[in-house]
């Protein structure tokens, strides 16, 4: 007799530059299929702030699109979308599709001279369109300007000693002394702001964003000591200027999107947990937790387990959840990073690599629809075989039992 989970929830986030979550999660879907055809599979891409989100939200009751022409992290323009909610008058968008990583060619990765000017950009033009909440989904950014591009298009002018405008990027904010914030927009007093991020991330420090995530946008050992000094004095010359009440230098989310998160907090907006306010606060169709209760077995997967995934990532938030009802969960990744073993301590039961051979990264990007579908497929057989002989060990002990009370 074989013995399978009846229900299966796939709760996936993306893998970077390969497979959007909605992707993802269709693929471990097909694997499933391919093995336990009469299974109900339940698919519930993750939005996590990132590049993504907007198109899993997009999906969502009554929301609506736009897409606008902003400035990219390099100056040049970019299509950039976000999704609205009439309704609730709430605008969501994501910082990366304004300043992301995957916007700036890789010979021009130098995350000193990047700007978050598009995201300003964009939360004027979502002001103007008559949205009072904005959420600002942070990850997957390319810049560490301390958000100083997003306060410039807000109309907040950073000046250097004499007195002259600073220019753009994280490399130039040690030269700032001063800020003009008296042609910022009026309208801003108006509208709440709430940033979707990983509340891990702090702006200075020994975790800071210059030293945690500068070498992965590009920046030398010299520049890293560079940024993380400029965004030390930078989070000071907020404090002067707008005395907010949250630690700009330490606080929760103050790192966040190569500190965008302290320039935004700056001007009053809240650091929330990303999958709090994602999956919380904005309206939606379907339950997760409800998805969760059903579930004999939940699948999620990101591009990569490792020491960071406990670290506020999409499969320790799905396990987190899990944990309540005592669901099992499995992870899949396109690579198992050092440290990968720690996601057990979060109640992932056991990981996968969706690749079984050495591979180019190149080849593991362009095929991993393919990889995923088939590392799927392995880890049902796998599942299967467990409850098989986990089937047949019950059956042991009931006839044992049976001829005793016999």
């Amino acid at each position: 007799m074989l013995y399978a989970p009846e229900r299966i929830l796939v709760a996936p986030s993306g893998f970077k530059e390969s497979l959007s979550a909605i992707e993802v999660a269709d693929a471990i879907a097909a694997g499933i299929r391919r093995v336990l055809p009469g299974s109900r599979v339940d698919t519930f891409p993750v939005p996590d702030g990132g590049e993504g989100t907007v198109d899993i939200l997009a999906q969502r009751r009554g929301a609506v699109t736009h897409t606008e022409t902003v400035t990219g992290p390099v100056g040049q323009k970019v299509q950039a979308t976000w999704v609205e909610f009439p309704e609730s008058s709430i605008g969501v968008m994501e910082m990366a599709s304004c300043a992301g990583l995957s916007l700036v060619p890789s010979d021009m990765r130098d995350p000193g001279a990047t700007t978050t000017f598009g995201v300003g950009e964009l939360i004027n033009i979502m002001i103007e369109r008559g949205c009072s909440k904005i959420v600002v989904g942070c990850g997957d950014s390319g810049t560490s300007d301390g958000g100083a591009g997003a306060l410039e298009a807000l109309g907040v002018i950073t000046l250097d000693k004499k007195g002259e405008k600073v220019e753009r990027g994280g490399a130039n904010l040690v030269h700032a002394k001063s800020l003009d914030t008296s042609s910022m927009n009026p309208r801003l007093r108006d509208v709440s702001i709430t940033m979707a991020c990983n509340r891990h991330n702090v702006l200075t420090g020994k975790r800071g964003v210059a030293r945690v995530f500068g070498p992965q946008k590009g920046a030398t050992k010299t520049q890293v000591k560079e940024l993380a000094e400029g965004l030390s004095c930078w989070a000071d010359l907020l404090v002067d200027a707008f005395a907010p009440i949250a630690d700009l230098h330490k606080g929760p989310g103050s790192g966040a999107s190569g500190g965008l998160g302290a320039g935004l907090m700056a001007l009053g907006a809240d650091a929330g947990e990303r999958f709090d306010v994602l999956l919380e606060q904005l309206p939606a169709e379907r339950d997760l937790h409800a998805l969760i209760a059903t579930a004999d077995l939940v699948i999620t997967a990101e591009g990569a387990i490792d020491f960071q995934t406990p670290r506020g990532k999409v499969p320790a938030e799905i396990a987190r959840r899990c944990q309540a009802t005592g669901v099992p969960v499995m992870g899949l990744a396109g690579s198992l990073g050092e440290g990968a073993p720690s996601v057990h301590d979060v109640g992932i039961g056991a990981v996968q690599s969706i690749m079984t051979i050495p591979m180019e990264l190149e080849d593991a990007v362009r095929d991993g629809r393919d990889l995923l579908v088939d590392a799927s497929e392995r880890a049902l057989r796998l599942l299967q075989l467990g409850c098989t002989v986990a089937g047949r060990q019950e059956n042991k002990l009931r006839v044992r039992y049976a001829g005793i009370s016999a």
